[in-house]
């Protein structure tokens, strides 16, 4: 398992986002050299935790649970036969590009070394937006994107550090319930009767994910008559 490459993006005005300045920096590109990766700050003052990297629209993207954003590789080369065109590392705005790991896979709080400093710890899946979908400038991306279920990974980072790209990957600590990034994800888009599997992650879960699981196991499962709905694809 190794990373194949660190991309960072630069602040670009773009019609596709309700960003208040029209700005997006999910035009991510790879990088040389080391990248120091640090703990940005909570959500809503934090953006990127990679030195250099643009998070524009801090309301909804970056801050320390969502420091940095993973994708495989493997599922950018299935995006590609999908889609029929080349997408480059960094395509979907991710941090990191890797190889070797499945990012569905992988279990809230797990933790991953890369190179010989840093740790990341995972927290979520990606849900995707508007700016993803104008950024692709694929017709029902968000949808699309949706529907198959590999979100790639949003990291904490738990202890900073440089990296660079041909790091070595190690998972260093793997958790023993049983909530995936790809269960997760399910949970907060299309299948929210989920919801009540993802608190075993503990405090390792997205923290308003973590929320929104409690609220929903206290009115439906706890208040039995309350009937849930299914929810909406964004």
């Amino acid at each position: 398992m190794k990373l194949l490459s660190v991309n960072l993006g630069r602040p670009e005005a773009v019609p596709y986002t309700d960003q208040p300045e029209g700005l997006t920096g999910i035009g991510k590109q790879p990088v040389d050299g080391p990248v120091r990766v640090a703990a940005p700050g909570p959500k809503g003052f934090g953006a990127s935790g990679l030195a250099g990297d643009a998070v524009c629209d801090t309301r909804h993207h970056g801050g320390n649970d969502q420091a940095v954003y993973a994708m495989a590789r493997e599922d950018l080369d299935e995006w590609e036969g999908v889609l029929g065109r080349t997408l480059p590392n960094g395509s979907f705005g991710e941090n990191l590009t890797t190889e070797g790991i499945d990012l569905s896979g992988a279990r809230i709080g797990e933790r991953w070394a890369i190179g010989s400093e840093v740790i990341l710890e995972v927290t979520s899946g990606r849900v995707p937006c508007r700016t993803f979908q104008g950024h692709l400038g694929e017709k029902g991306w968000v949808k699309r994107f949706t529907r198959r279920g590999a979100p790639g990974a949003y990291l904490r980072v738990v202890r900073p550090g440089g990296i660079r790209a041909g790091d070595a990957i190690r998972i260093v600590h793997r958790p023993d319930h049983e909530v995936t990034v790809a269960l997760q994800f399910r949970a907060v888009t299309t299948e929210q009767t989920l919801l009540p599997l993802l608190p075993a992650a503990g405090d390792a879960l997205h923290p308003e994910v973590l929320a929104r699981a409690r609220k929903y196991k206290e009115k439906y499962q706890e208040n039995p008559g309350v009937k849930s709905g299914a929810v909406q694809d964004s």
